[in-house]
């Protein structure tokens, strides 16, 4: 199993799914209080460390109370603009118990296909990480629409690893890595726990499924990720996020997941996963 304790910058992307419970879609303040304490451990091991974190639209819609996943792209942009402010706070106060402190990054898809923007945003990033300041990040869902069509954060993660030329790039999902089957399926599927290489024999194996309605990700956007990821420089990993304890498993060598090595691709070009 890879060795992960020499990195030097991680970006860990945790799913809508993770961070509610199941049953009334509220945050799920225990796990939330162990992420952050597993990041700020992280982050005082000396790697600077981003969090890409879902969960705004399926925050709002708890706060004013829908009942039923947002139908309309109004309505979901609604739900976001209450719900990332919401969820920010909390951030923000869990992470200065530990003595952190965290900065809000919000991106749109035009972010990454604007050269000025794009060096811009890389800036501020490396000005974060230079302060000492663990970037939270997520799709500005109040003008953009692209997290809703691209899944959940899975792709915009390894944008950013891309943009910040991070050296691991965590998935914390809710299934345990890339199986030959859908293992809610078929009691057959086998992990696959390391993919030196992506090709088409692994590419069929992805199928537009998940297990929640909260998360819009499923193993296909996961699989782009790595592509973006891996070409870019950096492995990946999926994990189950379930109990996010197992963030310094990783880094332990002692856990269950899907470790994609990292493959950089001279020929790699971002907009190429953006629809453009």
């Amino acid at each position: 199993m890879k060795d992960f304790k020499n990195k030097h910058r991680i970006v860990v992307k945790i799913g809508s799914s993770s961070l509610q419970h199941r049953e009334t879609g509220g945050l799920d303040f225990i796990k939330l209080e162990k992420l952050v304490r597993e990041l700020c451990n992280i982050r005082n091991q000396g790697m600077d460390v981003c969090l890409v974190s879902s969960g705004a639209i399926a925050v709002g819609r708890k706060a004013i109370g829908l009942t039923q996943r947002p139908g309309t792209i109004a309505v979901k942009q609604a739900c976001a603009a209450v719900g990332q402010a919401r969820l920010m706070m909390t951030y923000q106060k869990m992470f200065s118990e530990y003595h952190q402190t965290a900065g809000q990054v919000l991106m749109t898809k035009g972010t990454m296909l604007d050269n000025v923007s794009r060096k811009n945003a890389q800036n501020t990033f490396e000005e974060l990480f230079h302060m000492g300041i663990i970037p939270i990040v997520n799709e500005n869902d109040t003008i953009s629409t692209y997290e809703m069509q691209f899944g959940d954060n899975d792709t915009l993660s390894a944008i950013v690893a891309s943009l910040v030329k991070a050296d691991l790039l965590i998935l914390l999902s809710d299934i345990d890595g890339l199986f030959t089957d859908d293992p809610h399926e078929n009691p057959d599927a086998r992990l696959v726990e390391t993919v030196e290489k992506l090709d088409d024999s692994l590419l069929h194996m992805a199928k537009e499924s998940t297990g929640s309605d909260v998360g819009t990700g499923g193993m296909a956007t996961k699989l782009t990720a790595a592509r973006i990821a891996t070409f870019s420089g950096a492995d990946m990993v999926i994990a189950n996020g379930r109990d996010v304890g197992i963030l310094h498993g990783i880094f332990e060598g002692n856990f269950v997941g899907t470790t994609f090595l990292a493959n950089p691709n001279e020929d790699f070009y971002i907009a190429d996963y953006l629809g453009e």
